[in-house]
């Protein structure tokens, strides 16, 4: 990690093995590895969930304890959450990247939340370039009564001529108090790092876009930079290069875990990047979306499951369910048994080394204790793809 957290900070906790009995247990049913609770103490309240679907409560119930050892084998970083555990969790299928006719798009605000409120999403955030569109006029039209929701943003547009050439970095700002402008550095890197700060002094929660497009920001500038919590592993956009091109251009997730293996946390985006409803080839709506677990549909409970990674990325794979117990992975995805679809499973690890790979669903993972971390790919047999937000996995020598 890129620094060491307290207890009293409740950002991260240590969950503990010794060799001889269980010291911890942790899990979380649905599909994200960043929203895994560690209770802290004896007796705790019984969490429900959501299984079946994300509109109805919760079914399954689990119990999370832990205790400390002095003889430590395994120490997994996991998330815990700093805010009341939810009675109640529902699933929200959204999309954070989005433009209308005010940045390039061609569609007015109003048509492109119809659009995505009438095709089964739960809510939207409007990123035009460099200006945050006013929503409250799109939540009294299309929210429904909390049935759909439309989030502030921005995106951050760094485009000029650099000392070393043209630089191209956009960073997306969202739910912010106010716009941010856009930066000018020495370097991709360095504007990248400028953009970031823009973004938080605004109040934003900062998404670093298209990494690859014009092939401007590497591993090393994402890792080095300060204060992004998300970044686009699957963009798209038809012209922002998401695929890469072989070793010397990595894919945009080979980026994310080049990154990750520098000891960055940071959770994977895929997004449409829409710029046309009506017609046209260019970041058409419906490809790339996230599911976030949260207890309401509201901007900030939603911004804080995002901040907190609760949420999987997907362009198509639906995950019926996802837990992490007994260092063990489980995964579940909702099958589409009328088309007789197969769904593999790949569990990779750090230098995004594959730790393993299976046709199972359930699909399961026993954890070493050496991985780095540890988070799925799931790849369906038409093509479409779901990610999960990476475990991370710390090996400890007994006598430290």
């Amino acid at each position: 990690m890129r620094r060491e957290q307290s207890w009293q900070d409740l950002s991260y906790v240590k969950c503990i093995q010794d060799t001889s009995e269980r010291a911890c247990d942790y899990r979380l049913h649905g599909p994200s590895a960043g929203g895994i609770f560690a209770l802290i103490g004896g007796n705790q309240p019984q969490v429900p969930h959501p299984v079946e679907s994300r509109r109805q409560p919760t079914e399954a119930r689990r119990d999370a304890g832990v205790r400390l050892r002095k003889r430590v084998i395994v120490a997994t970083v996991l998330f815990l959450f700093s805010f009341p555990v939810p009675l109640y969790a529902q699933w929200y299928k959204g999309n954070t990247h989005t433009h209308t006719i005010n940045s390039g798009g061609d569609s007015t605000p109003d048509d492109v939340a119809r659009w995505y409120r009438e095709n089964g999403y739960d809510f939207l955030v409007i990123t035009d370039h460099d200006m945050v569109t006013d929503v409250a006029p799109l939540n009294a039209i299309f929210g429904g009564g909390g049935q759909f929701l439309v989030i502030r943003g921005e995106e951050v547009t760094s485009d000029f001529a650099g000392p070393a050439g043209e630089i191209f970095v956009h960073v997306n700002s969202l739910n912010p108090r106010e716009a941010a402008r856009p930066a000018q550095g020495a370097s991709a890197g360095d504007t990248l790092q400028k953009d970031l700060d823009a973004i938080r002094a605004a109040g934003g929660l900062a998404q670093i876009n298209h990494p690859n497009f014009m092939w401007q920001l590497s591993a090393s500038d994402i890792a080095a930079a300060k204060g992004a919590r998300l970044m686009e592993i699957m963009n798209m956009h038809p012209l922002v290069n998401s695929f890469g091109a072989g070793q010397a251009f990595p894919g945009t997730e080979e980026l994310w875990d080049q990154v990750l293996s520098r000891g960055l946390l940071i959770w994977g985006v895929a997004s449409d990047d829409t710029h046309d409803i009506k017609s046209g080839v260019s970041g058409k709506p419906g490809k790339g979306w996230i599911v976030v677990r949260a207890q309401h549909l509201t901007a900030d409970e939603i911004l804080q499951a995002i901040d907190k990674g609760d949420f999987y990325a997907s362009t198509g794979v639906e995950l019926k369910d996802y837990k992490v117990e007994d260092k063990q992975i489980t995964l579940e995805v909702r099958g589409q048994d009328r088309y007789k679809m197969k769904y593999r499973t790949q569990f990779i690890g750090k230098d995004g080394k594959v730790l393993q790979d299976g046709t199972a669903n359930p699909a399961v993972y026993l954890i070493k204790g050496n991985e780095g971390y540890v988070r799925a790919r799931i790849t369906d047999s038409q093509g479409s793809m779901a990610w999960t937000q990476p475990v991370f996995v710390r090996q400890e020598h007994p006598d430290q």
